[in-house]
């Protein structure tokens, strides 16, 4: 998902690595990235995104990454965190600090619980289709913190958007 928010916290020439990338929208957005990664689990590699610069993985992060070691920028995960169940938190950020180098940024994009609910009324009124409702399990977003700061990330900025249904958090690597 291309989220302006996100972008104003990459640069030009930035290593960056979306998880969750879906068809590399964000790459789209962002000109002039280094070389960068895509990772989605519902990516079809016949159909594939072709975008200079980037290589697009299928699968979870960060088993999905495959070759060499790779450290980026920034990580975003954008619209990813609320479909990450409990138990796997702890290893998301683990995997982070391990692929951001020293100083990097993580960014995230988290809806806030009642999100779920206008989905689901708007997905019963055939208004919308296609979203992964079923996946959410009402992420509180006050939690975000506790599972990126014991890993080495610093939060450096936070806040609401979109009527406050939606969060921005951005963490550095210390």
């Amino acid at each position: 998902m291309a989220d302006p928010r996100a972008a104003e916290y990459m640069n030009r020439g930035d290593r960056v690595l979306d998880v969750g990338c879906a068809d590399g929208a964000l790459f789209r957005y962002v000109p002039d990235l280094g070389p960068s990664a895509g990772v989605e689990p519902d990516l079809d590699r016949a159909s594939s995104p072709s975008i200079p610069n980037v290589d697009f993985f299928a699968g979870y992060f960060p088993d999905a990454i495959t070759g060499a070691p790779r450290t980026f920028d920034v990580i975003t995960l954008l619209a990813v965190l609320e479909h990450v169940p409990p138990a796997q938190q702890a290893p998301l950020a683990q995997a982070c600090a391990a692929h951001l180098r020293p100083g990097g940024r993580l960014v995230i994009t988290v809806p806030s619980p009642a999100v779920d609910y206008l989905l689901v009324a708007l997905k019963s009124l055939k208004i919308i289709d296609g979203m992964s409702v079923e996946q959410h399990y009402g992420f509180a977003t006050s939690q975000t913190p506790g599972i990126f700061l014991p890993y080495g990330f610093n939060l450096i900025a936070r806040r609401r958007f979109q009527l406050g249904f939606n969060n921005l958090f951005v963490f550095q690597r210390g």
